[in-house]
């Protein structure tokens, strides 16, 4: 007899506890962790950072209204009724690359241990919590290791120490930690539209002697990326690395939420079959200057006025923005990018040209082979 399943099979995002990356600070006072955090933030300014900590004021009105107060700079003073709650925060802080964690009130999934000699009995009532502890601190000269520790951690003196006013070192070491966490690229050549202007399948176009299909699919393979080929349900291809649509009706849109729904945990490299101009040089051009801090790293031709959703490298952070543009009702990539932190690169425009028709496909033909 098989087994009900109550839910679809999905794979789950790599998250940890409250985020997709965090580390709570733990070991010591709530204005020395804070004091911390906001000292390694100014550092690491390019990375987008939020801190989760637990308020002491126990005199807390119950709050009928939500405030939300935006700056003209880009700022927000947000008020909200919010229990704590996994699922909720791993979408609020869907964004960030890091997010630090108060110690005293919440445990993270990685760690940072404050040796304060004031604090063993705290430290102590913690100590199953420290079970990926990734370094050091030492908050004074005469800091020292508490014997509960070395015994439950008999390596932990081999794990590197800093002092506290080793806010360099100590930013470096968490901004190798944000990189360690950076999701790596996959391929994914979009071969599912039904090409409706061209009257035949675009991806099944010859420029260079093999149809755009294998073309897009070795482009990217050639700079080391595993490639999948989106398809609709109803197309014959025989080829093991594809992707179904699951998002039905919803063209290109529909295909990259397809390929997140497949695996959440990298990013994708979206590439169109009707782009016969994109060379390696493109190509390298995405790779090197990757932003993934951003939602995308996006291609624009000089002369254009939008960028090419489908020459784009979409972020794993992409995917809860591009559920929630879904949820609205739409389902343009272009319109998220338009309206997300994204990193432009800009190239000449002949080399992003879309060929859409047959008159467009002699005449690019002709350049080609000219």
């Amino acid at each position: 007899m098989n087994k009900h399943q109550k839910h679809a099979k999905l794979k789950l995002r790599d998250n940890d506890n409250f985020a997709p990356n965090e580390i709570s600070i733990v070991g010591s006072k709530c204005d020395v962790i804070s004091n911390l955090v906001n000292q390694v933030a100014e550092k690491l300014t390019s990375y987008k950072l939020a801190y989760f900590d637990a308020s002491h004021n126990d005199n807390v009105e119950s709050n009928f209204l939500q405030k939300y107060t935006f700056h003209s700079k880009g700022s927000a003073a947000i008020l909200i009724n919010s229990a704590v709650n996994k699922f909720n925060q791993r979408i609020q802080f869907s964004q960030n690359d890091l997010v630090f964690i108060n110690g005293n009130h919440y445990e993270g999934a990685k760690q940072i241990l404050i040796l304060d000699n004031e604090k063993e009995a705290s430290v102590l009532k913690r100590l199953d919590q420290l079970n990926n502890i990734q370094f050091v601190i030492k908050l004074t000269d005469d800091s020292r290791y508490f014997d509960f520790l070395e015994e439950k951690h008999p390596q932990i003196k081999n794990i590197l120490c800093y002092k506290i006013g080793e806010i360099d070192k100590i930013s470096k070491h968490i901004e190798n930690l944000i990189k360690e966490k950076m999701a790596p690229i996959q391929g994914l050549v979009l071969a599912g539209g039904k090409s409706t202007r061209m009257g035949t399948d675009k991806g099944m176009l010859n420029f260079y002697g093999k149809n755009q299909r294998e073309i897009a699919i070795e482009l990217l393979e050639k700079n080391h990326l595993k490639t999948y080929l989106s398809v609709r349900e109803e197309q014959e291809i025989g080829i093991s690395n594809k992707i179904t649509d699951k998002f039905l009706g919803l063209g290109p849109f529909g295909a990259i939420c397809s390929a997140f729904q497949e695996n959440p945990d990298v990013a994708w490299l979206v590439l169109a079959t009707d782009l016969p101009f994109v060379n390696d040089e493109v190509i390298n051009l995405l790779l090197k200057h990757r932003n993934p801090s951003k939602i995308a790293t996006t291609i624009k031709g000089k002369d254009k006025e939008f960028p090419e959703p489908l020459i784009t490298i979409w972020e794993p952070k992409s995917f809860p923005i591009l559920l929630n543009y879904l949820a609205q009702g739409y389902s343009c990539p272009r319109k998220v990018l338009l309206n997300s932190a994204i990193e432009i690169i800009e190239v000449d425009d002949n080399l992003i040209r879309n060929i859409n028709t047959p008159e467009e496909f002699k005449a690019a033909l002709k350049e080609i082979n000219d």
